[in-house]
């Protein structure tokens, strides 16, 4: 069945709201196991019900903040980056949005990505090392892209999917820690029981981080990757100019050190220097650029 732009983000916005749904759950429960267990009573119980609530309201209304914080990403200067902001102004009116906030990553790995929450409050931001490298065409090529996350309202999954993720890796790193350096101080009595209850806690969370970074990348599927690319391409009426740009992405290996797992499905490309082959893996967050240069090289706008 043929679906209509409005179709898909209409599907965005519910993937959204279900993952938080399905999220704040899984905090739930997790939260009253780490309540019984360490038997913190009523208090336990009331700290992480606020917990939960309040990290779902500040997730939604400043996910885009965390994403660009995470990179160290800045405002873009006007005029030393004018040729940035005159194509990001020019592509969003084709696209029929508002001009989103641009940012520069300062980094010499080529790439980009956009955030937020619906259009009217959206973010794109660039390397410095993508600016060096793309030509005119390529960028508006690369900024169609990240237009078309916006307008279909991707960004919004994306981005709360990232900051979810960065939560539970964030939750592992915390009690592994605990567990090291806490057991250092404590005495024998009070770490048996509480030291086996943080060394559980730690397991389970290490194996549950790296299944949940498996089910952002099913949640942001390589699909949304190639609709993005065919709409930008149609945004701009030259997939030629995204199509070259991707093949020079394809050929940059430099990785962005400040990404993560949490955050690396933002990307117009894979932020680690590697997966842009035609071979990747099953669980890569992107589809592999050789087909998605193919795909762009077949379109007839």
């Amino acid at each position: 069945m043929h679906q209509t732009l409005y179709d898909l983000i209409a599907r965005n916005k519910r993937k959204t709201f279900l993952f938080i749904i399905v999220t704040s759950l899984f905090l739930g429960i997790f939260g009253y196991v780490i309540v019984r267990l360490l038997d913190w009573g009523m208090v336990g119980y009331i700290f992480f019900a606020i917990f939960i609530i309040t990290y779902n309201i500040v997730l939604y209304y400043n996910s885009d903040k965390l994403a660009l914080r995470s990179t160290a990403s800045v405002p873009a200067d006007p005029e030393e980056f004018r040729m940035l902001h005159n194509v990001v102004e020019e592509v969003a009116i084709a696209a029929g949005i508002p001009k989103p906030k641009v940012y520069i990553t300062p980094s010499p790995a080529p790439n980009a990505f956009a955030t937020g929450r619906n259009p009217e409050n959206a973010s794109i931001a660039v390397t410095t090392g993508l600016l060096e490298i793309m030509n005119r065409q390529e960028l508006q090529g690369v900024i169609a892209h990240e237009i078309a996350h916006i307008r279909d309202y991707d960004i919004l999954l994306m981005t709360v999917v990232a900051a979810i993720g960065g939560l539970i890796i964030l939750l592992r790193d915390f009690f592994l820690r605990s567990l090291f350096f806490g057991g250092r101080r404590r005495s024998r009595r009070s770490a048996g029981r509480s030291g086996l209850i943080m060394l559980v806690i730690g397991i389970v969370l290490a194996i549950v981080a790296p299944l949940f970074v498996a089910l952002i990348r099913a949640a942001i599927s390589r699909q949304r990757e190639y609709l993005a690319d065919a709409e930008g391409a149609y945004i701009i009426r030259y997939p030629q100019g995204l199509a070259q740009a991707l093949a020079k992405l394809r050929d940059a290996h430099k990785p962005l050190k400040r990404a993560s797992d949490a955050n690396a499905h933002l990307f117009i490309a894979s932020p680690f220097g590697k997966d842009r082959s035609s071979a990747v893996g099953l669980f890569s967050t992107h589809p592999p650029i050789e087909q998605r240069i193919e795909r762009l090289n077949k379109l007839v706008i």
